[in-house]
């Protein structure tokens, strides 16, 4: 029986999508709820699974094409096992000797290409039919180009290793076996998501009157609490780590309850209110930056944020996330001290009126009832929108997270 695959029904807020990668071309096997396709969208990689055991029929809608919500992409015949010729022609071939007069050479035409290896033999201006096919029924894919380009490298000649070498630049260009005096260059388009970070990022410097203050905290309370419970915490929260952003969570929480305006949004004229706190959690990935939401964090308790917080980005780092994980929130709190930054000023996430901004923790000389001390301290940033956040919401906020950074037995007391 034949079945249509269809891209997932995206969200009112997600207009579209783009196929990125096809995992399984026509004619190949796959089992149910093996991965098909990958759909970008511009907030997270959506995938398609197989319905049930068979093989990929046709597919629809190549890499690179733009589909909607619900859209068939391809047809899935359940079932099937891959071309019983192809499987033939494969043993027949593994039987027969590799001799280059054992057949003659295919013409263009003939031969059958995946839509990424077309795209790369394009890209790249290879003859497709000097390419050796190891796909089902001599199906030409991207695996096989890839080797293809990289034969050169195994050979004595240095011109055509730098040739392969500049043909091939990969999207972040990597100075490895280039040849001294080389300016190699290479043009890709901006992903989905990527497009859409930098959308995001001018509307919030050009769409709000955002200010930045600032102040500093003394990590020394919460580093010996760590030190003293932190491996009774991981015996009994089985293997969560107690870390530094369940505290400054829960801090943030009791922090919005006293002062609702840095838990409000925007809608057009209308100050929405949130009686919740929904707390956004920036996450760096390599397709950059994504912000999965801690719903109701008020309500958890500092192990259940830090696993949630832990699975969230190692999720993000597979490309797991959900369109349901990072929608919504109604405040943000972005950790750049987990890259060394000391200072920063962390952009908005509208609608959102208000962010958090962590950094490195330094060891600095402070002055400690008349006395000098080293303590461990961190600069804290709250980036803010003036049209609903007056300055001195915004530092009394501040002050209070510290506060509570400073003393967590406050956090415990909500005092």
């Amino acid at each position: 029986m034949t079945t249509e695959i269809k891209a997932p029904t995206f969200p009112e807020s997600v207009a579209d999508g783009t196929i990125a990668t096809w995992h399984k071309q026509p004619g190949e096997a796959c089992k149910r709820d093996e991965l098909l396709v990958d759909i970008e969208t511009d907030k997270v990689v959506l995938e398609v699974v197989a319905p049930a055991d068979g093989v990929v029929e046709e597919i629809v809608k190549a890499e690179g094409e733009t589909v909607l919500s619900d859209e068939v992409i391809g047809r899935f015949k359940e079932g099937a096992s891959g071309s019983a010729s192809a499987d033939k022609a494969e043993t027949k071939k593994e039987d027969e000797p590799k001799t280059e007069e054992s057949a003659p050479a295919k013409s263009a035409e003939d031969l059958k290409v995946s839509p990424a290896a077309r795209k790369m033999i394009e890209e790249n201006g290879l003859d497709a039919a000097a390419i050796t096919a190891t796909g089902k029924g001599g199906l030409i894919t991207k695996e096989d180009v890839v080797s293809h380009m990289e034969q050169p490298k195994a050979t004595d000649k240095p011109e055509a290793a730098a040739k392969a070498t500049s043909s091939q630049a990969p999207e972040k260009a990597s100075l490895d076996n280039l040849v001294v005096g080389e300016r190699v260059e290479k043009r890709v388009p901006m992903t989905r998501m990527r497009a859409r970070i930098a959308e995001r990022l001018l509307e919030a410097s050009q769409g709000t009157a955002m200010l930045t203050t600032f102040n500093e905290v003394n990590m020394k309370p919460i580093m010996e609490l760590r030190s003293q419970y932190k491996e009774l915490f991981e015996k009994t929260h089985n293997g969560t780590r107690l870390g530094f952003m369940g505290f400054f969570v829960k801090a943030a929480c009791e922090a919005l309850k006293r002062f609702p305006a840095v838990n409000a949004s925007l809608d057009g004229n209308d100050i929405v209110y949130h009686g919740y706190q929904d707390i956004g959690v920036a996450v760096s990935t390599d397709k950059g930056l994504v912000v999965p939401v801690l719903r109701d964090a008020d309500a958890m308790g500092i192990a259940n944020v830090e696993d949630k917080i832990r699975d969230f980005g190692l999720r993000a780092r597979d490309g797991k996330l959900g369109i349901d994980d990072i929608q919504g929130g109604t405040f943000t709190i972005t950790n750049g001290g987990v890259f060394g930054s000391l200072l920063s000023t962390p952009i908005l996430n509208p609608p959102q009126t208000a962010i958090l901004g962590m950094h490195k923790i330094q060891e600095r000389p402070m002055a400690v009832n008349g006395q000098v001390e080293i303590l461990p301290m961190m600069y804290l940033a709250l980036s803010y929108d003036h049209r609903l956040i007056d300055g001195k919401e915004a530092v009394q906020f501040l002050v209070t997270i510290k506060d509570l950074i400073e003393d967590p037995a406050r956090i415990l007391l909500e005092v």
